[in-house]
């Protein structure tokens, strides 16, 4: 990333500044300013997420900030009410109080001298989750968002359930935020005399998440809440979507694209869950540029040409041998002009045994009934849910998952195959149990027999009708389901094949049903649709320019870290276990004469295949230091469980120095519910 120190405005930071809810609660907030914006006041862009402003986020928030600010606009950084510096206990993601406080951020930001009051709003995951939902609830001053790595639907497409399935991120993701949320403010902002209060307000009021998650398995009106699914035309206002492939939430662009009646554009790269201009793998893109040309457009009036581009660009990906980590994924931009594209074939594919059929005669002549059972151990392999960094917690290899799988292999292809869209595989198929899960990939198989994991998709199978009103399977009975795989942009190449996959388990990915289940498949009645692309000449006219950034912050890297993602198996007791470490080591901000430390492990484990064995631990450390200023907290959520509960234990120590000044601890059943 180009770093610009020259900006057509000079730029001024307000350090912290202090933004009174109506209940009395303050917010603190990090503002950069254009140098003479009292005098000729600008537009303003919020970013407004839990993640600590004054600290945790300050490297990727330099990076970005002064960069809207230095090309006339107000950028601002506001900590959600009990997180980072602001008032407040953090109960739960989007609440009602978080979306109020978002509201009147806005007005607050409209009535500011230096603001003409008209406001943007930008964020990714969190921050682009709220950015649609305050969209949806239409101050006047809002009159643009860009949403990056975010979703429309809480229950369907976020970290929490997938078809139906507890995904393994639940878990990872309530632990994260477990850990945050034991954190103190900063005794240089709110006071010597008040951070202790304010830092055990928090320690006994932020509660468990994962304990009220875990409570709701179903699509209730918990999940409902904040989804802008359940009412598109909430929204009145242009939304920007973006993300990328490697990314958990990129199928909320298709479907925002899709739905939204509002001018609205979507951006889909190879990226992770990052910013484009920081995006991995690569290549990044000048994605500040772009939102500059939104901005300008809609917040200051200038035709910029942004609403000329086609709906939707995208990176369509080549190629490439299976890895858990990118640098760079090879492929070029193609553009539609509307979607879904009126230009896209589906092309079907039957299931016979071992291959996929092109043709239905083929179908009709070798059809038949197969059975699966799959081992614990398929999913080891998988990556996350959602990458975070893209390595490495990318798929690996598909060969390691396809032993315990039934697999459909087309011919070698006779040209290239391009396919850019949501795959479904149409299943008919019975189980033995009540309920049961049915995990579908579809890889690119290389003529070396190399299988890189393209899409997939998950299904719990009480959930085939609603994920509201689940209903146990019938053992024995005949069902017709659809398993919708993740939207993906991908070039098959002559000569490689494809490969549907089928597995009744996909640990820890998803959390394993109550019980082995044996599926039994009618392949004669099965099939996969794919959604093909012939190339198009608009596709040349996509252009990005290179990534660009502020100067980013100066910090010294104190102690290095570690990153790595280990399987172990132990064929004395076949025990296996799958440890992840994310250790960021120790950094000092040296401007705040402020060191960091931030540490995650996380572990999931089985024995032989015990559906009672598995079990998630994740354990988070977090320090600051500064003079005679020494916090640490240590977060640990364990989660287990046997055919008919869930059971969460869970430990919060906080500590002063080496003295441990507070702790608490959780031991809880939760009730299976047909998961």
């Amino acid at each position: 990333m180009r770093s610009v120190r020259n900006f057509p405005h000079k730029v001024r930071t307000i350090e912290t500044a202090w933004i009174a809810m109506a209940d009395g609660v303050h917010l603190a907030a990090r503002i950069w300013l254009p140098e003479g914006a009292e005098r000729q006041p600008v537009p303003a862009i919020l970013e407004y997420i839990p993640y600590r402003h004054r600290d945790n986020t300050r490297s990727r928030d330099q990076r970005m900030h002064p960069y809207f600010a230095g090309h006339g606009y107000a950028a601002v950084r506001v900590d959600i009410r009990g997180s980072g510096n602001s008032e407040g206990t953090l109960e739960d993601e989007y609440l009602e109080s978080e979306l109020q406080d978002g509201v009147e951020i806005i007005r607050w930001l409209a009535e500011q001298p230096w603001c003409d009051g008209n406001v943007g709003m930008i964020g990714i995951s969190w921050g682009g989750f709220n950015g649609l939902q305050i969209a949806a609830r239409r101050p006047p001053a809002l009159k643009a968002i860009v949403s990056v790595c975010s979703t429309d639907d809480r229950y369907a497409d976020d970290v929490h359930h997938m078809g139906g399935c507890l995904l393994g991120d639940n878990l990872s993701w309530a632990s994260t935020m477990f850990g945050l949320n034991s954190l103190p403010p900063d005794p240089q902002v709110v006071g010597r005399d008040r951070w202790r209060e304010l830092w055990h307000q928090r320690l006994r009021g932020s509660g468990l998440w994962l304990e009220k998650w875990l409570r709701h398995q179903r699509r209730d009106d918990y999940w409902k809440h904040g989804s802008i699914c359940e009412d598109w035309n909430a929204v009145q206002c242009p939304v920007m979507a973006v993300s990328g492939w490697a990314d958990g939430y990129t199928n909320a662009v298709f479907r925002l694209l899709e739905h939204l009646q509002v001018p609205r554009l979507g951006l889909v790269g190879p990226w992770s869950h990052k910013y484009p201009h920081e995006g991995i793998p690569g290549p990044g893109i000048g994605f500040l540029q772009e939102c500059l040309r939104w901005w300008d457009f809609w917040l200051k009036g200038r035709d910029t040409g942004i609403m000329d581009e086609p709906m939707l660009r995208a990176w369509m990906q080549e190629s490439v041998p299976p890895t858990t980590r990118y640098r760079h994924r090879p492929g070029r931009w193609v553009a539609e002009e509307s979607w879904p594209s009126p230009a896209t074939r589906w092309k079907e594919y039957f299931l016979a045994p071992g291959r996929l059929a092109a043709g239905e005669g083929e179908r009709r002549r070798t059809g038949a009934v197969q059975t699966l059972q799959s081992p614990l151990s398929v999913g080891f392999f998988a990556g996350k849910w959602c990458s975070y960094s893209a390595a490495p917690d990318l798929p690996h290899d598909q060969r390691e998952e396809d032993g315990g799988a039934l697999i459909y292999e087309s011919a070698p292809l006779e040209a290239p195959l391009e396919l850019l869209g949501a795959p479904e595989a149409e299943l008919v198929l019975a189980a033995d149990r009540p309920v049961a899960m049915v995990a579908v990939r579809l890889s690119d198989v290389a003529p070396d027999d190399k299988a890189t994991r393209v899409t997939y998709g998950l299904l719990n199978l009480t959930h085939r009708d609603s994920s509201e009103h689940p209903q146990a399977l019938v053992p024995g009975e005949r069902y017709r389901v659809r398993v919708k795989l993740n939207d993906m942009a991908q070039v098959f190449p002559r000569d490689h094949r494809l490969r549907l996959s089928l597995s009744t388990s996909y640990w820890p990915l998803a959390w394993p049903p109550p019980e082995p289940v044996r599926l039994t498949l009618y392949t004669a009645e099965s099939r996969l649709r794919v959604p093909a692309r012939p190339p198009a000449e608009r596709d040349r006219a996509v252009h990005f320019e290179a990534p660009e950034g502020a100067r980013p912050l100066a910090k010294a890297v104190i102690e290095t870290g570690e990153h790595h993602w280990r399987v172990i198996r132990d064929l004395g007791t076949d025990y296996s276990t799958l440890e992840v470490v994310n250790d960021d080591g120790v950094v000092r901000f040296k401007k705040l004469d402020l060191e960091m430390q931030r540490k995650a492990v996380e572990r999931y484990s089985y024995q032989n295949d015990d559906f009672c064995s598995p079990q998630g631990e994740t354990v988070w450390h977090w320090c600051f230091h500064r003079d005679d200023w020494d916090v640490c907290t240590v977060t640990r959520t364990t989660l287990t469980s046997d055919p008919s509960h869930f059971y969460i234990h869970a430990q919060l120590d906080a500590y002063e120095g080496k003295k441990r000044v507070y702790s608490d601890n959780w031991d809880l059943a939760i009730k299976r519910d047909l998961a």
